[in-house]
């Protein structure tokens, strides 16, 4: 089933959109519309830009069949980078990446990847801000998303880049899922902010 964009409630503040947005890692199977897509990334693109670069490239994933290969392709990478982390005295466990059947992507129907040529000195910052902006969009509409940081290393494959059409000169930054949610995620707490100094 896909879903149109304008079938999904829109209407938060900002400030309420930051408080909702939840990190989903459950989805039903429903794929996004184009529309609706096309809507989550020109919130990205209305991100903070150092020099207004606006260096930031995106790979849209709906194919279960990729995104089911690509999981499976990722988990066995991101295991070796986890235990050679934890031989520094990292203390995160990913034991359930070892388990055959789990989903790095959580069953969501829409990875997207926000890529970017690596030149600048804020490119990777430019991307990150709008991985927000695509997130806080996602929660506005309705919709779930989940940064999947245990892709990365794979989607810069240059065997993964050639199948997925990122060009050479691009790095894949910001991997991020989105759809819709399967169940309620609940909040998380948060530290208060940590401040160092507040001279006056």
């Amino acid at each position: 089933m896909v879903l149109p964009v304008q079938e999904i409630p829109l209407g938060r503040s900002v400030f309420e959109a930051i408080l909702a947005r939840r990190s989903v890692r459950a989805y039903t199977p429903e794929i996004l519309a184009r529309n609706t897509v096309q809507t989550l990334l020109e919130a990205a693109v209305r991100a903070p830009t150092a020099m207004h670069e606006a260096p930031w490239a995106f790979v849209v994933v709906q194919d279960k069949q990729v995104l089911k290969q690509l999981s499976h392709r990722a988990k066995p990478i991101f295991i070796e980078e986890v235990r050679h982390r934890n031989s520094h005295g990292a203390l995160h466990s990913f034991d359930h990446f070892d388990k055959p059947d789990f989903d790095i992507f959580h069953s969501a129907s829409t990875l997207i990847i926000i890529c970017a040529k690596p030149l600048g000195l804020f490119v990777a910052a430019d991307c990150w801000l709008a991985a927000e902006n695509l997130m806080l969009a996602a929660c506005d509409m309705g919709l779930g998303s989940c940064v999947i940081g245990s892709s990365v290393s794979v989607l810069n494959i240059h065997k993964v880049k050639t199948e997925l059409g990122i060009p050479d000169e691009y790095t894949a930054i910001a991997p991020i899922v989105v759809g819709i949610p399967s169940e309620e995620t609940a909040a998380t707490s948060r530290n208060a902010p940590r401040i160092l100094a507040w001279k006056q």
